[in-house]
């Protein structure tokens, strides 16, 4: 098995070094850079090409979600880890939005750090307890949002819900086509579809959606 090549992304060079210093000694990791701000997070991306980045959230100039959302466009391939102070469900909700694939609080242990970066690195998704914790309690308490709809009476088509799974997953529809082996013209339609039949208006409101009713989980 190849080692995980990471980038580390923090403003701060104490934060940097210490993420280094625990995660140098594990033989599957391969510390191949890091990077203090967006910018140059999204730089080392391109040139470096690692397996998973480690994005702060909150840097001086271009913050830890838009610099993922370039380095997901850009790069797709590449999996990013956001670790952060920040527990609230909306910046949660905002990294997921552009393409980050796990969550973890800057406090989190040392084995569920570990456990967080090989996961992503196989494009499975990761959640720090809390943070799942969070996620699962604000949707049971949100009264009103654009999810609006009687859940009982909609009814998804195995295609639509395997769709559904997937898009909550933040594969592209290039990804969802090549992996169900359809047209991209046919998964763009069944999207189409979907949204209109569950009246959600962005891929926050449809992972959330696809929270609820366990077309995927959070760990």
């Amino acid at each position: 098995m190849s080692r995980i090549k990471i980038l580390v992304v923090d403003d701060h060079q104490l934060i940097v070094n210490g993420i280094k210093a625990m995660l140098e000694p594990i033989e599957d990791f391969i510390i191949i850079g890091a990077a203090n701000n967006g910018n140059e997070a999204i730089s080392k991306a391109g040139d470096l090409n690692p397996d998973v980045i480690i994005m702060d959230i909150s840097m001086p100039g271009l913050s830890g979600i838009e610099a993922s959302k370039i380095i997901v466009k850009n790069n797709p391939e590449i999996k990013i880890l956001a670790l952060t102070q920040h527990e609230d469900s909306e910046y949660v909700l905002q990294m997921l939005n552009a393409g980050a694939f796990g969550y973890l609080l800057k406090n989190s242990r040392k084995d569920e750090f570990i456990d967080a970066i090989i996961s992503v690195s196989k494009g499975e998704k990761y959640f720090s307890k809390k943070i799942s914790n969070l996620l699962i309690s604000n949707m049971l308490q949100e009264k009103k949002t654009d999810l609006t709809v009687n859940e009982k009476k909609i009814t998804l088509t195995k295609r639509e819900r395997e769709i559904t799974k997937k898009i909550a997953e933040e594969l592209s529809s290039q990804q969802i086509a090549d992996e169900l082996g359809i047209s991209l013209r046919t998964v763009e339609t069944h999207r189409r579809n979907i949204m209109q039949k569950l009246n959600v208006k962005s891929a926050v409101s449809l992972f959330r959606y696809a929270v609820q009713n366990q077309f995927i989980t959070l760990q």
